[in-house]
């Protein structure tokens, strides 16, 4: 794990195309922006696959969370 530290409106870029963005440090919260391609899924890792549940449509039709929000799957 690489570990950096960053002040408030600085930039981390990983890869070619996702940008991580110190937008506010408050106490002991710090508030990130990321910027990244529609294809690249960002979550917070409590929220795996199974936790997002599903939606019931009209007519009883189920729709995963993660399809709902155009995420791959």
């Amino acid at each position: 794990m690489l570990v950096l530290s960053r002040k408030q409106n600085e930039r981390i870029r990983v890869g070619e195309s996702v940008v991580v963005t110190v937008v506010r440090v408050s106490g002991d919260k710090v508030r990130i922006g990321i910027e990244a391609p529609p294809n690249v899924r960002v979550l917070r890792d409590e929220l795996d696959d199974d936790s997002l549940g599903t939606v019931t449509l009209e007519g009883g039709v189920e729709l995963p969370i993660p399809r709902l929000l155009g995420f791959a799957g």
